[in-house]
């Protein structure tokens, strides 16, 4: 199947009604490492808490509204009633492969292990979720008391040995996508109107079954990702390598 446009995931997602420690209700403080995140709301009401290095801030969400945000924002997504979102991730395939660092406390980020296991939902998915974004929740507010740094330099050690993997995510996901694009215009260049003869509709039903979350319940869309040859039609695509220089 034809990816999405432009290499995007999208998911349907219902935040949790859950009341935190600080009496506010919703989802599990988190950060994307390289994944952009945006919100369409489609319902009820309520806000996203973020904090970077330029500080704290609480953003409404009401229906119609799209908010998104970039890399290294670290979001809480608060429900004051019946709030639901379309999300849309940048680098579609990422996030499921873990674009994404819980705020725990510093002592799990420091450790492995304990990290794994305070991030894994097992048993009571319900129980388990709710653990999650609690433990998650200490360690944001810790974080917006100082600390930020410490906590890049934890996520990107947690998540170091999946960097390779990403890269080719990116590479025959969004990358791929960008290059169909720029070989689609060479070709119009050159009077081939071949692709044109392919246009297709696709469509995806809304998932049923919906699954724990970060923020709440989500019926993502599946993955799909361009295969690892050059786009039908082109004289051949960059051959790319990740640059050493990233890892």
């Amino acid at each position: 199947m034809t990816p999405l446009p432009g290499g995007v995931g999208v998911s349907g997602l219902t935040v949790y009604d859950w009341e935190a420690a600080d009496g506010l209700c919703g989802g599990t403080p988190h950060m994307h490492l390289v994944c952009s995140e945006a919100y369409v709301v489609i319902g009820g009401e309520g806000s996203v808490q973020t904090l970077t290095t330029s500080g704290f801030a609480d953003t409404p969400l009401r229906p119609g509204d799209v908010v998104w945000f970039t890399p290294g924002t670290i979001h809480r997504l608060v429900n004051a009633g019946g709030l639901r979102l379309v999300v849309l991730m940048q680098n579609s395939g990422l996030p499921e492969a873990g674009d994404a660092i819980f705020t725990f406390p510093a002592p799990v980020l420091a450790d492995p292990d304990a990290y794994q296991a305070a991030a894994a939902l097992t048993g009571d998915q319900a129980a388990a979720a709710r653990r999650r974004r609690d433990l998650a929740l200490q360690g944001f507010l810790a974080l917006r008391e100082g600390g930020l740094g410490e906590f890049h330099t934890a996520a990107r050690r947690l998540k170091s040995d999946l960097l390779d993997a990403w890269w080719l995510r990116w590479r025959d996901g969004p990358l791929a996508a960008t290059l169909a694009t720029g070989c689609q215009l060479e070709a119009l260049r050159n009077g081939d109107l071949s692709h044109l003869d392919r246009g297709e509709v696709l469509r995806l039903e809304r998932p049923e079954d919906p699954l724990f979350g970060m923020c709440g319940l989500l019926h993502p869309y599946p993955v799909t990702v361009l295969p690892t040859r050059p786009p039908h039609g082109s004289s051949g695509s960059p051959h790319l390598h990740p640059p050493k220089e990233l890892f």
